[in-house]
């Protein structure tokens, strides 16, 4: 089954992804933000990368970006609350620095796991 690292501040979002993905048979690893998702990766690469925007240390949009510089086969899900509070859609960035797929928060665990799916799949 694929390797999937989620980087996210939120430990609460990391926990519950980490049970919800790994109930499918994923194996899930967890970073706290950009910085240490990307020397995660180096060490373990995951098969696809979950990940928040609004972050401490190294926000998502830049994570993206130094991925993708890197790691340019690299599959990413975006994720973000606070789209809402911030002029530009952040997601809809997210897509144009280079996330295939993006999701709002607060969202459905299944909406998540068939997301999740979908990227797997796709070449």
């Amino acid at each position: 089954m694929a390797n999937i690292l989620v980087v996210d501040d939120d430990r609460q979002v990391c926990d519950l992804l980490k049970q919800a993905l790994e109930d499918k048979g994923y194996t899930v690893d967890c970073a706290r933000n950009g910085v240490e998702g990307i020397k995660e990766y180096r060490n373990h690469p995951a098969d696809l990368i979950i990940l928040d925007i609004l972050m401490p240390e190294k926000e998502g949009l830049e994570t993206i970006l130094d991925l993708r510089r890197e790691f340019p086969q690299v599959k990413i899900i975006a994720m973000s609350g606070g789209s809402e509070r911030a002029k530009l859609d952040l997601l809809d960035l997210a897509r144009r620095l280079g996330a295939q797929h993006t999701i709002d928060k607060p969202f459905q665990l299944h909406t998540m796991t068939d997301l999740v799916t979908q990227a797997l799949h796709e070449n």
